[in-house]
């Protein structure tokens, strides 16, 4: 599999999204010439959504503004643009973001996920490590061209979060996912993670594993533009990217066929022991747990898996190039362990 890099950013909030930019210009604005998703999102230019959105942004988070302006910088490409790549989710039921989450509650709470998305990223993506003056520092793994928090992340604080894409086909204007996402790497607690996403007008949907090392609850939120929905996870769960709780239960949302069997097949294997085994299971064919396929119905790929452990003192976790293979990153809260020669460094 391609190699996931590893890279240091922070300063302001510009500079942070400048250095991130840099780091993903090469192979987003490779990207932006071929990709017919960038195409598809780039239709909403100057679409009264759109603008609606940027103006709940740059009112309600004028920094995660500031670090959009900054990684539209560090990518030399139109701010707009960046801004509604940024937005894709909100615009577009199909964007390329999947995923797959087995959550395990107890006293050692466990989040095992793998990352699905766009193979044309494949050996571009990083786990960034950031700390951004006058806000928390975190490590995210970050696809190029986009902003942190909306994969998988932890807080040098101790909150730890992975995210699954949902494929809302009602979304009204309101702060985009990804930046409400972004916006959650700041949360001290998970009482601040529930309040910021029922005080803000929500455009697209997610769903999130959250848990805080301060606090024993391991949570499963959805949420969308009609509804955010938070339950406490019990025993042991899979999660693929489509809405599964109650309350979201009359969703209008894509189910892709991928989806529906990941869930499917991971919930027949929850017994059966190691989530990381059960995040490199291919029994079905067709539509595997883990994703190689360049052809892949969804056309999506596995680009990393991430396994993290939530204990009251700290959070402990690995990153996986593969799930059935040895971890590339050992991290700590929101550090990294890794070879110096390793690390990957914006110019």
């Amino acid at each position: 599999m391609p190699t996931l890099n590893y890279l240091e950013a922070g300063g302001s909030p510009f500079e942070t999204g400048r250095m991130l930019g840099r780091f993903g210009a090469a192979a987003l604005q490779d990207y932006a010439r071929h990709s017919p998703a960038w195409a598809t999102v780039m239709r909403h230019r100057g679409a009264p959504a759109a603008e609606a959105m940027a103006t709940l942004v740059r009112t309600r988070f004028p920094r995660i503004w500031d670090e959009l302006q900054g990684l539209a910088a560090g990518l030399e490409l139109p701010f707009e643009d960046v801004f509604l790549w940024n937005s894709r989710g909100d615009l577009w039921a199909m964007a390329p973001d999947g995923c797959t989450t087995v959550q395990e509650a107890g006293a050692l709470r466990r989040i095992t996920h793998n990352e699905d998305g766009d193979p044309a990223f494949a050996g571009h993506c990083a786990i960034a490590v950031c700390a951004v003056e006058g806000g928390a520092s975190f490590a995210s793994f970050v696809y190029p061209g986009s902003l942190p928090g909306h994969t998988f992340a932890v807080t040098e604080g101790g909150f730890a979060m992975t995210v699954n894409n949902l494929r809302c086909l009602k979304v009204r204007p309101g702060v985009p996912r990804m930046v409400l996402t972004r916006a959650l790497l700041e949360a001290a607690s998970l009482r601040e993670v529930r309040a910021l996403l029922a005080s803000n007008e929500r455009a697209g949907g997610f769903h999130l594993t959250v848990a805080h090392r301060s606090t024993p609850e391991l949570l499963s939120v959805e949420f969308s533009s009609e509804a955010c929905s938070v339950v406490e996870v019990a025993g042991r769960r899979l999660h693929a990217n489509h809405a599964l709780h109650a309350a979201l239960s009359d969703l209008p949302q894509i189910v892709t066929g991928s989806s529906r069997h990941r869930q499917l097949r991971g919930d027949a294997l929850l017994a059966d022991g190691d989530p990381l085994r059960l995040l490199a299971d291919s029994g079905d064919a067709s539509f595997p747990i883990l994703r190689t396929d360049p052809a892949d119905s969804d056309g999506e790929n596995t680009m990393a898996t991430a396994d993290i452990r939530i204990g009251p003192s700290c959070v402990e976790w690995q990153v996986y190039e593969h799930p059935a293979q040895p971890p590339r990153f050992h991290m700590i809260d929101g550090h990294a362990s890794i070879e110096k020669s390793q690390r990957t460094q914006p110019t």
